[in-house]
């Protein structure tokens, strides 16, 4: 299958672009990594503008107001990244033909399933957050134009603030630390999923239509179980001691189930998923050099 060029990444700051700006060797070519300085996906005639002058085949958004509870608070910032500027592109990329890999979320989900959620399932997000990012896959089925759109759960790396940043810091400053254990979901590290985004990249022409997909690491876990294994391969003193979610309130609710069937992302263009403790031991490994 011919390989797209002139690839465009936005919000290329975050840690998901800056992890596939690793995966991609020096040698390649026809890549344009954007950040808001860049390129505002809010601004329709910049984002036609930048299309149009690079001749983009292709557009992998990672850009998204990411505050989940500060978004309770200044719902209109949320919206206008996560769904006026998803519309944006969307509508870019059926002017200009242009292929869309969108980046969502398990928050589009109230996470009382019992099982995990397929693509299919019923949407019904408990937060403004949760709506923007439901709100922004609808523009692009809107748009109907041929597109990805890749939900995750639980993203970390060594770039930028996540929760396993987050635990190395307080465990080398604390003695305890009390975590939620009435959440589970799959943590996603942002390396496999750089991976899988540009081995999709290969397969586009299968892709006629918006399509959703779902992609996390293998496996279950709750908060606590992801703050344990931290601190066991990390091998840092901190005791770690569940709780519920009712005894650490936040501003915006999360959803209590966040697993996904990935069976579909598997099958469809033939990724292998590793285990999500296989994958945290190797990128602390890489990341601590133990």
């Amino acid at each position: 299958m011919k390989k797209l060029k002139n690839i465009l990444v936005t919000g290329s700051n975050g840690q998901l672009g800056k992890c596939l700006k690793d995966a991609i060797q020096k040698e390649e070519r026809g890549f344009f990594f954007t950040d808001l300085e860049e390129l505002d996906i809010t601004d329709l005639n910049a984002v036609a503008d930048f299309v149009h002058k690079n001749k983009i085949h292709c557009i992998i958004n990672t850009a998204a107001y990411t505050a989940v509870d500060k978004a309770e608070s200044e719902p209109d910032k949320a919206f206008e990244t996560n769904a006026d500027g998803v519309w944006n592109l969307a509508h870019i990329c059926m002017e200009q033909n242009v292929f869309l890999i969108h980046i969502s979320t398990d928050y589009v989900f109230d996470g009382k399933a019992t099982k995990p959620y397929k693509t299919n399932a019923r949407t019904n997000p408990v937060s403004v957050y949760g709506q923007s990012k439901l709100d922004g896959e609808k523009a692009i089925f809107f748009e109907q134009i041929p597109s990805v759109i890749i939900r995750t759960s639980w993203l970390y790396s060594k770039y930028g603030h996540n929760f396993m940043n987050t635990m190395l810091r307080l465990g080398k400053e604390k003695e305890d630390l009390y975590v939620v254990d009435d959440q589970f979901g799959a943590p996603t590290n942002a390396n496999d999923l750089a991976a899988a985004i540009l081995h999709i990249i290969e397969q586009t022409g299968k892709i006629t239509k918006p399509t959703i997909f779902h992609y996390a690491n293998e496996g279950t876990t709750t908060w606590c179980g992801f703050a344990k294994e931290i601190m066991r391969i990390a091998k840092l003193p901190c005791s770690i001691h569940p709780i519920t979610t009712a005894e650490y309130p936040t501003p915006a609710a999360r959803p209590t189930y966040s697993v996904f069937n990935l069976s579909k992302i598997k099958s469809q263009f033939n990724i292998h998923i590793p285990n999500w403790a296989e994958t945290l031991h190797k990128e602390l490994k890489n990341y601590l050099k133990i």
